[in-house]
């Protein structure tokens, strides 16, 4: 079924994509796909490697990532069940450093660099906003949409005007921009920015190899020169692994996926930061 009143093709590519987020988003699913980045664990091993889960939170989430694909359970003997990584779940793992690198560009900067996986993490939550990657793809194919026009692509079967509740919150979180009230939208250096990550995730959610996402019509194409915007990041909560530094922007990545759970560490302190410096509705966790 359509979700949106574009061709089949981009159609179904927005929605694989939102699928995508949808498997790795909810909380603690990346920690937990980290922790599983080495060799098959048993579950109590996986319980030690989480142990900020509380009793009963681990298995409804490891069933979860299961369903999707992510997670193989193998049962060696009654007594013997190990949990690993599919192929599935493999091909996924490049996608996390793309995205720290967008947030080490784009993320609100705190008064000491926040852990790779709180990057991760925060990146996502904007990403799985509701109707986002329609919205972000439309922007992005037609440079400048006006609500209405928006509404007609992202949303036919509704009213018009339900559109302007997710546009509103992807410009607080600065990944979309207008010069007010009934002028045109258009993505923000944020938003555009987010181009080899969404094209990278709709490689994988159609069983590509992720470096046909340069090849992506739409994500594919170089990015627009803008000024850039930072937003807030999300709220203090538990860090239970610590990471290295994020890298200042313009040098390579110092860090591979099995870095981040390296070993156990306290959670961060809030920014403290002046709330007349925050955009109002900042992305909240």
């Amino acid at each position: 079924m359509a979700i949106t009143a574009l061709p089949p093709d981009a159609d179904a590519d927005i929605a694989r994509v939102t699928e995508a987020l949808a498997m790795i988003t909810p909380r603690w699913n990346v920690r937990i796909l980290l922790a599983l980045s080495g060799p098959p664990l048993r579950y109590s091993e996986l319980a030690a490697k989480v142990s900020w889960l509380q009793n009963g939170q681990l298995h409804p989430k490891l069933k979860s990532l299961c369903d999707a694909g992510l997670v193989e359970r193998t049962e060696h003997t009654a007594r013997h069940v190990t949990y690993g990584h599919t192929e599935r779940a493999t091909a996924l793992l490049p996608v996390l450093p793309m995205i720290v690198t967008w947030a080490e560009e784009h993320l609100e900067k705190t008064d000491r660099p926040l852990p790779a996986i709180e990057q991760i993490e925060d990146s996502l939550t904007l990403l799985t906003r509701r109707h986002a990657a329609a919205i972000l793809w439309v922007l992005k194919s037609r440079t400048e949409v006006s609500g209405r026009a928006l509404a007609r692509i992202v949303m036919p079967s509704s009213d018009w005007t339900n559109i302007y509740p997710p546009l509103r919150q992807l410009v607080d979180d600065g990944l979309v921009d207008t010069e007010g009230m009934g002028r045109p939208y258009r993505l923000s250096a944020a938003g555009d920015a987010l181009g080899p990550v969404l094209g990278t995730l709709s490689a994988w959610a159609a069983g590509q190899p992720l470096d046909q996402a340069a090849r992506h019509p739409v994500w594919g194409q170089p990015q627009a020169k803008s000024a850039p915007r930072p937003w807030v990041s999300s709220p203090s909560r538990p860090a239970p692994a610590a990471l290295p530094p994020a890298r200042a922007v313009g040098a390579s990545p110092a860090w591979h996926h099995r870095d981040l759970f390296s070993h156990a560490a306290a959670g961060r302190p809030t920014a403290a930061l002046p709330t007349a410096a925050l955009p109002a509705g900042g992305p909240r966790r």
